[in-house]
């Protein structure tokens, strides 16, 4: 019998302190296993397997971030296959004063009409969305693979309820 007690734990490829790739400044970066989208050109494609990586406690990987200091991205694969725990990390590194930004193939959009992510989505200061599409791919975009893809504010959007892109402020 499962012990409801255990905390919970996710599917972790790497962890990768002080990257400048995944958002403003230096970040620790989270790279979930898992991915169903499988975009044609993907750069991380050792990222689909849901059983890859390793399985770690959301205390561990808290305890690799206090660690390093620095904000957080998750990344992967795609995070939000790992939603619910997903949200007690997210959880746990807000109530330290970390920002979050998170990268998923799905849109925004959809992650709304999901109740499965809604608090989740309220711990996110920016979600980088949707596929990566290679025939939009261009190196010269800041933080994204691809044209198709959106920098979101989403406290700003969660209050208009209308999309509002992040702005870099430096």
């Amino acid at each position: 019998m499962e012990n409801s007690n255990a905390e919970p734990s996710l599917r972790v490829l790497s962890i990768v302190p002080g990257t400048s790739v995944d958002g403003p400044g230096l970040r620790t970066s989270i790279y979930f296993a898992g991915c169903a989208h499988k975009c044609e050109g993907c750069h991380n494609p050792q990222s689909w397997d849901f059983s890859s990586g390793t399985e770690m406690t959301i205390g561990e990987i808290v305890r690799i971030v206090e660690e390093n200091g620095f904000n957080v991205t998750f990344s992967g694969g795609d995070p939000l296959y790992q939603a619910t725990a997903l949200t007690e990390l997210a959880k746990a590194l807000k109530i330290r004063g970390y920002d979050i930004w998170c990268y998923t193939g799905f849109l925004f959009e959809q992650l709304r009409e999901d109740s499965s992510v809604t608090e989740l989505l309220s711990m996110l200061d920016v979600i980088v969305d949707g596929p990566f599409v290679l025939q939009q791919r261009d190196t010269s975009l800041l933080f994204r693979g691809s044209a198709n893809q959106r920098i979101i504010n989403v406290g700003d959007t969660l209050q208009s309820g209308i999309v509002s892109l992040w702005q870099d402020d430096h």
